[in-house]
């Protein structure tokens, strides 16, 4: 059983309530969405195949027990679930970075999963898979990523729809570059709602384009 990788690093978790610890990222290679503010693209296509026995070695090599299961999109590969089981296994604190598009009910319950839906800005709106709400755990949060004040007022008719902040702690992050992190804190303290503001962190500390961090 081999898992095609696109790169496996040690950094600071830049998002989620996870944000400023250290953190193993795992990056699996492919995606379905086409996201317009993708930042990874990268790992579209390129990547190892490697066996979920050199993976948990690598990952040992860096001495945190806190690991990030990414993409790309992890859930189009079926072994990420056995990957997601042996961490845990492994006395691990497992994060999953899942788009939203894609059944979640075979992912660990002890999973910490960060779900993005996508908003309009995205162009990959209706690929939002909602009915994946069903099989979500108490501490999985929820992430909309927010390009432009549409995006903000279609999140937040969905929060209320889904009952959102009832049940889970819902992220809101500016696309990096296009909106003012100013302006979508002026929004949120409007909005009246319960919503973590968060700034992909990793950009602020190293350079934007840089993998790997």
């Amino acid at each position: 059983m081999t898992i095609k990788i696109n790169e496996i690093f040690f950094s600071i978790q830049g998002e989620s309530t996870f944000s400023g610890m250290p953190c193993i990222f795992i990056r699996l290679t492919y995606c379905n969405l086409r996201c317009s503010y993708c930042d990874t693209d990268y790992a579209f296509y390129n990547g190892d195949e490697m066996s979920i026995e050199e993976i948990i070695k690598k990952v040992e090599g860096f001495g945190c027990k806190t690991v990030e299961v990414t993409g790309g999109e992890p859930l189009m590969q079926e072994q990420s679930i056995e990957l997601m089981k042996t961490l845990i296994r492994n006395g691990y604190t497992v994060l999953l970075e899942t788009g939203g598009s894609l059944p979640i009910n075979s992912v660990p319950d002890e999973v910490r999963k960060i779900i993005d839906f996508k908003c309009p800005s995205s162009n990959m709106e209706k690929k939002n898979l909602w009915s994946i709400l069903d099989y979500t755990q108490p501490h999985d949060e929820i992430k909309f990523v927010i390009g432009d004040r549409n995006d903000f007022e279609w999140a937040i008719d969905k929060i209320g729809s889904y009952s959102l902040t009832n049940k889970h702690t819902v992220l809101f992050s500016p696309v990096y570059g296009d909106l003012d992190p100013k302006q979508l804190a002026e929004w949120v303290l409007d909005s009246g709602q319960e919503i973590r503001l968060q700034l992909q962190t990793h950009k602020y500390i190293w350079d934007p384009e840089v993998q790997g961090v």
